[in-house]
């Protein structure tokens, strides 16, 4: 095995991210595999840079878009609440766009990237402020109409994290812990890691456009200059954590969400279209998925362009868990695709977890 490892449960998923590490793919891995009950594998490998400390369990992991995910809980939560309507538009919400073509666009569209809005794009390079970047939301122009296709888009998700600090009346980062993180015992998650957790934190891109490492703080420029708090991007936590929030939603999130909110969440929202969405979550495309066909046709999770993801399978009631910094030293190579798909699929057959 490679540096810092520490593995319980089987060997099959340490020995395939040790391969992935041996490959140079990242130079460290987490990962927990089990169900409600709790897991049955789980470990760590490697270091947290190339030429740093080994791996020890509390490190601290830039989540990436598997932000998304979490801040659709804090949505659902919101509209279970009566804060908000799922139904409701970003001109009803957010008072600075009603003047714009993002007026119409509803609360659901965004959660299932069917808004129109365009994915991926740095407008950090031209917006090169917090203000300027939300003004510039408003100007972009819509790829498609909504409703009408799915297009990933972390620009609106941008959009969401604003709408839920409209309506929960404060700060994301404090909905995030107050609706998510604090029913669950999850105190190592958050936005913007303070200088001790950085200390923990996992290295990611040698980032051109900063001109060094990135290491605890945001690797998504968008989500720098909106200040490391966003809808799209942002939040850190450690295997634990994300480990208690897998096992959660096994379970059928039930500290979190009323039973028929979370199924309203977890079901395909985008059947007819071109790729299935759940609010918020990735859904198992017909035509391919994530982490391979290991999991079931009805299983839902999110990725992350760090190298992470959270996978869960209501049919099983298994969840998975991996954690890379598949983007250290650079973000070129696409050898954690296969990598996570060889890696879902290792011991596919249930396996009861230990109490």
């Amino acid at each position: 095995m490679s540096a810092g490892t520490a593995v319980t449960g089987g060997s099959g998923r340490a020995a395939v991210l040790a391969g992935g590490r041996e490959r140079r793919l990242y130079s460290g891995a987490a990962w927990s595999v089990g169900s409600a009950r709790g897991p049955v594998d789980r470990g760590w490998l490697g270091t947290r840079a190339w030429d740093g400390a080994e791996l020890d369990g509390e490190d601290l992991w830039d989540l990436a878009s598997v932000t998304k995910p979490v801040v659709g809980l804090v949505v659902m939560a919101l509209a279970e609440r009566g804060a908000l309507s799922l139904a409701g538009t970003v001109g009803a919400l957010l008072p600075r766009y009603r003047d714009t073509d993002k007026a119409r666009l509803t609360v659901t569209e965004l959660l299932t990237h069917t808004s129109g809005l365009p994915g991926r794009v740095p407008m950090y390079r031209s917006h090169p402020t917090r203000e300027s970047l939300l003004t510039g939301l408003g100007t972009l122009p819509l790829r498609a109409a909504p409703g009408v296709r799915v297009e990933y888009s972390s620009q609106g998700f941008m959009l969401l994290g604003l709408i839920a600090e409209q309506a929960g009346g404060q700060g994301l980062d404090a909905l995030v812990d107050e609706l998510v993180c604090a029913p669950l015992g999850m105190g190592n998650t958050g936005f913007s890691p303070g200088p001790a957790a950085r200390e923990r934190a996992v290295a990611t891109e040698r980032c051109p456009w900063r001109g060094r490492t990135v290491v605890g703080e945001v690797h998504d420029e968008n989500a720098v200059v909106l200040g490391g708090i966003a809808g799209h991007a942002g939040l850190f936590a450690t295997l634990a954590d994300t480990e208690r929030l897998a096992v959660c939603l096994a379970g059928g999130a039930r500290e979190l969400l009323r039973p028929e909110t979370f199924a309203l969440m977890t079901a395909p929202h985008t059947d007819g279209l071109n790729l299935r969405r759940a609010l918020a979550w990735q859904g198992q495309d017909p035509s391919g998925s994530p982490v391979g066909p290991s999991f079931g046709p009805s299983s839902y999770g999110h990725t992350g362009f760090t190298g992470t993801s959270l996978w869960i399978d209501p049919g099983t009631g298994r969840y998975a868990v991996l954690l890379t910094n598949r983007v250290h030293p650079t973000r070129d190579g696409d050898g954690i695709v296969d990598l996570r798909r060889e890696f879902h699929s290792v011991g596919t057959a249930h396996a009861s977890p230990r109490p």
